[in-house]
């Protein structure tokens, strides 16, 4: 076995040694910063401060945190993940650095020109787009030298993000012929067709896996027609939020497939999970999956009101989904690949246990705000705070060597 070394300096250069490193990096420090913008708009309103915006800021919110942040951490796990899934050889760093830091670039002249030029958020959309297309095809080229049996998972992704290539240049043209309902349809569309689905089918062939690994009372059971709840669920959620089927069809559909990912959540081990400090960073990812059914649930109910003529749940459904289920699984998942390709056990402290916590009550605060209290700061607050441990704490280990001294 080997030794344990001891901490060595941050080093920038580290980031090249792997994809997971590169694309967490990047994907840390956007999240970071787009935590404390979102948070900065919020207290200055609080606070009576009028800040110029020429995008609507629930727009400009809704398009940097869904497209913001989300992909630079999918290179990261794809492009790690995915070559073994693929059985193909592993993918240098070096080659994603270009199109990532395009990519992050791209968004924050979107951030940037939220408050200065819609054009100058437009353009930033537009590198983001040619960004993400180049990244794509990327990872296109694999899936097509790939000869294993089982390539499902990885054509579902490279599906989803195609779309998410189509989202990012809807976007532009949405920015830059100033259409607001163009441009809440490219984020509906970058969420639910994109940035969702992709963590649904990584959720399909992961947790179990991860599951079975740390509960071998358990087996990796994940048939592929679960993948019909999974994504096609996301679908419906992304009708009913466009308005593009009636409500009184798709209440009972949405429940159905919010009651199907409950039940899947409960075999997988959800419960199980919970038993012991040391099943912590399982349980973490069995929360993140669990808000998903939830997220469907909520939509499921908000469509039977408004079937019935009554007020919906308004960005309750929304906001379970995305701070929910993508923030938390967001949180567990990079956690655990931060650890394992670090050298590290695969468990969290009391710290970090904590700030899981916190992302829950932040979840509910912002649930709690859609429902009319006034706990939008808090919710605000409780995700800087997360995004903010997150990058300082394991964003650390990403320039540093592994600790058990193998390359990686």
């Amino acid at each position: 076995m080997s030794a344990v070394r001891a901490p060595q300096a941050w080093q920038l250069q580290r980031l090249l040694s792997a994809p997971h490193r590169l694309g967490f990096a990047c994907g840390a420090a956007l999240m970071a910063v787009l935590s404390l913008w979102w948070l900065a708009g919020l207290a200055a309103s609080r606070a009576g401060l009028a800040l110029p915006w020429a995008v609507a800021p629930t727009l400009a919110h809704g398009l940097l945190f869904t497209l913001g942040f989300m992909p630079a951490f999918i290179v990261g796990f794809l492009f790690t993940a995915g070559p073994r899934w693929l059985g193909v050889p592993g993918v240098e760093a070096g080659p994603l650095l270009t199109p990532l830091l395009q990519l992050g670039g791209g968004w924050l002249l979107v951030m940037t020109g939220s408050h200065a030029s819609a054009w100058l958020a437009a353009v930033g959309a537009a590198l983001a787009a040619a960004a993400w297309l180049r990244l794509t095809l990327r990872f296109a080229a694999l899936v097509r030298a790939s000869r294993a049996e089982d390539r499902l998972h990885a054509k579902a992704v490279l599906l989803a993000c195609v779309v998410g290539v189509l989202a990012m240049a809807l976007a532009s043209a949405a920015l830059l012929w100033g259409d607001a309902a163009l441009l809440h349809a490219a984020i509906q569309l970058g969420l639910w067709g994109f940035v969702a689905p992709v963590y649904a089918v990584v959720s399909h062939r992961m947790v179990p896996f991860f599951s079975a690994a740390a509960l071998p009372q358990l087996d990796a059971w994940r048939p592929h027609a679960l993948l019909l709840p999974l994504v096609g669920g996301l679908w419906l959620g992304g009708c009913a939020e466009l308005g593009l089927l009636p409500a009184v069809l798709l209440a009972p559909l949405l429940a159905l497939a919010a009651l199907a990912l409950l039940t899947v959540a409960l075999r997988w081990g959800l419960l199980r999970s919970l038993r012991g400090e040391s099943l912590r960073l399982l349980a973490m990812l069995h929360g993140g999956f669990l808000w998903l059914g939830v997220a469907l649930l909520l939509q499921a109910v908000s469509q039977a009101l408004q079937a019935l003529g009554r007020p919906g749940l308004g960005l309750a459904p929304l906001h379970a989904l995305t701070l929910g289920y993508l923030g938390c699984t967001l949180i567990a998942m990079i956690t655990r690949v931060a650890a394992g390709h670090s050298g590290r056990p695969l468990t969290v402290d009391r710290g970090t246990w904590a700030i899981y916590g916190l992302l829950q009550l932040g979840v509910l605060a912002r649930l709690g705000a859609a429902l009319g209290l006034d706990s939008l700061l808090p919710a605000a607050v409780a995700w800087a705070v997360v995004t903010g441990f997150w990058a300082w704490r394991y964003g650390g280990w990403l320039g540093r060597p592994r600790v058990d001294g193998r390359p990686g």
